[in-house]
């Protein structure tokens, strides 16, 4: 869309890991754009960081489209229950699961609570993501590479292996947040960009190895998107141009990928596995 903002932006830094009311300009998630039409309809899923950014607009979304949704999410309180406002206007169940998915423990407990409340669950997007900007590989600390791990890909391998047992043949699809960085690294996201290579793979060997399930694993690629990640962990100069490096010259909308995560969903995508989507205003991705 044309009318979508585009830098320079406004100085805005923010404490980690940012709110979406802090931002200049606001994130568009498709509160006001997004119309179902019932591709998911009655399936239930479990969406993680699903409180702002991307895994707000994939929620809004999904509720749209006739699905009841689990909402994982650190402790942005505020975010989430404007989620979960979103989710019930829609006329959908909504379930707010806060806590840190670093732990294994939390990760079976997103999972028992999603099956307890919704009794099953068709579809997991693992989308909640950590980075942080760094000149230099001696800037970053071995908690920070651990946390980034731990939070991108280890929770990813923790709730798919949770979820699977409880996905049905023919509904069950499994939808990872990778980046552009999976293969265009940004050296000053070198441990974010690490793991996102690992998601790559992580869902290329999945696809296969739960095609015999009937259960579908997929990946969506983003390029530069405008939420709360971005004014919470990028320097000044950064978050001021940032998006101008794509052919668009501006940063994609949360609401701009959400038709991507209903397509990989919808379960007339039966064909659709261990697939990319790119979604990168115009930059290949190869």
């Amino acid at each position: 869309m044309s009318n979508y903002p585009s830098p320079p932006f406004a100085q805005q830094r923010q404490p980690m890991p940012g709110t979406t009311d802090a931002m200049t300009p606001r994130p568009d998630h498709g509160e006001e754009s997004y119309k179902g039409a019932g591709r998911l309809q009655g399936l239930k899923a479990l969406i993680t960081g699903a409180d702002s950014g991307i895994g707000r607009a994939v929620a809004i979304a999904y509720a749209r489209e006739g699905a009841d949704i689990v909402a994982s999410y650190l402790d942005e309180h505020e975010d989430a229950a404007e989620v979960k406002a979103l989710i019930e206007a829609a006329g959908r169940e909504a379930v707010l699961v806060p806590g840190d998915i670093t732990d294994p423990a939390h990760c079976r407990r997103i999972v028992d609570t999603a099956v307890s409340k919704l009794g099953r669950i068709d579809i997991l997007v693992n989308n909640a993501a950590h980075q942080a900007t760094f000149k230099d590989i001696s800037d970053i600390s071995d908690d920070e590479w651990d946390l980034t791990f731990r939070t991108n890909i280890h929770a990813m391998f923790y709730l798919t292996k949770a979820a699977v047992p409880y996905m049905k043949r023919g509904t069950g699809a499994i939808i990872n947040t990778a980046s552009v960085n999976s293969d265009m690294p940004n050296p000053m996201l070198l441990a974010y960009a690490t793991t996102k290579g690992a998601i790559q793979n992580f869902t290329g060997g999945l696809a296969q190895m739960l095609a015999g399930k009937g259960i579908r694993a997929n990946a969506v690629a983003p390029g530069p998107i405008w939420t709360p990640l971005i004014p919470s962990t990028m320097p000044d100069d950064a978050i001021k141009n940032f998006g101008m490096q794509t052919p668009m010259k501006r940063p994609g909308q949360p609401a701009e990928l959400a038709t991507a995560y209903v397509m990989l969903a919808d379960p007339r995508s039966s064909y659709v596995s261990g697939a990319t989507i790119a979604v990168t205003g115009g930059k290949p991705f190869i």
